[in-house]
């Protein structure tokens, strides 16, 4: 009965070893993916211009090196087969989903929209976002917030057609290597201008400023 009772307390202490080796396993993976750096993504093409509109004038972009605004932002991912689609949804995004929800979680609008892109080209999945005052409560699934800025990063300051912006990603692609700089983060999108005026007449693009970052170190 003892060499039994012997083998039992072995075997239970062999499978808690086990169980506890497993849960650290799974914890150090989870650990793993939760520190695990976001996917540098370029845009490197958007839509077609259509064969009945030409864009004679070149997009005006200003380049400079800088520490990128800190802030907090509630994020919606959503997805575009195009730059006119991008610029649909995130009207929606921008005007009405995620004004509502900061009006209800009793929060600010604390700076200017920003958009992170997760494809280079068509169909474009993004995340869009608004800096908001504190942490809001519980969110919806598809809604988060992010934490960003306060680091070394070139940017492009941007005026001139959506469509073309991806001339700026290799602009700044190009100061990147020129300067011997690697990327410490993802690239994202700061709009500071409106392309609409307060009668819903689209704004001269050449007057409406996009910055693009490029975090670095």
């Amino acid at each position: 009965m003892l060499i039994k009772y012997n083998c039992t307390i072995k075997n239970i202490l062999s499978l808690l070893c086990i169980l506890l080796l497993a849960a650290g396993c799974k914890n150090k993976d989870q650990d793993s993916v939760k520190n695990e750096p976001e996917p540098v993504i370029y845009k490197t093409d958007t839509s077609e211009i259509p064969e009945n509109k030409t864009i004679n004038r070149p997009p005006i972009i200003n380049i400079t090196d800088t520490i990128s605004e800190k802030y907090m932002v509630l994020i919606m991912k959503d997805s575009a087969s195009s730059s006119e689609r991008i610029a649909i949804k995130m009207a929606n995004i921008y005007q009405k989903i995620l004004p509502e929800l900061i009006k209800q979680q009793k929060l600010e609008i604390a700076g200017p929209r920003l958009a992170w892109y997760k494809t280079s080209s068509p169909p474009f999945f993004f995340e869009a976002g608004i800096p908001i005052s504190g942490k809001p409560l519980k969110l919806p699934k598809n809604i988060s917030v992010k934490n960003i800025g306060a680091d070394s990063a070139v940017i492009a300051h941007f005026y001139g057609p959506y469509s073309l912006t991806f001339q700026a990603y290799e602009a700044l692609r190009d100061w990147m290597k020129s300067y011997k700089k690697s990327s410490a983060g993802a690239p994202y999108e700061v709009y500071i201008g409106e392309m609409y005026d307060n009668n819903g007449k689209a704004i001269d693009p050449y007057r409406v400023r996009t910055d693009i970052v490029f975090p670095h170190k």
